[in-house]
């Protein structure tokens, strides 16, 4: 099984205010799904309002994040056997939240 990251970022979901609860049930309803079917890992929205900071190794904080770097929006994180199986799920995120989904893989790591 490999760990795949199903994103898209904040700008992507063009929404009314009349479609944003359709919308939200049915993203719901595919994690439920997910849940269901023993895929889920992880997953959610990010926080746009708090802004990200750069943690050093002595623990300082920096506003300064590394340039071109940018994480909005929401993400899965799926087990999934195939690139198949993983596009087939993006797909389905895609049609609930009304946006394409990028989609990753995780290098394995023998030690997570």
């Amino acid at each position: 099984m490999t760990k795949y990251l199903i994103s898209f970022p904040g700008e992507a979901m063009v929404l009314t205010d009349a479609e944003f609860p359709i919308v939200v049930a049915d993203a719901h309803a595919v994690i439920e799904e997910a849940k269901a079917a023993g895929v889920y890992v992880f997953g959610g929205g990010i926080e746009e309002q708090v802004a990200p900071v750069l943690v050093s190794a002595d623990g300082s904080l920096s506003p300064d994040i590394y340039p071109g770097s940018r994480l909005t929006g929401g993400f899965t994180v799926l087990d999934l056997a195939t690139r198949e199986d993983a596009v087939a799920w993006a797909a389905k995120i895609a049609a609930a939240c009304r946006c394409a989904q990028e989609l990753r893989e995780f290098k394995d790591d023998p030690a997570s």
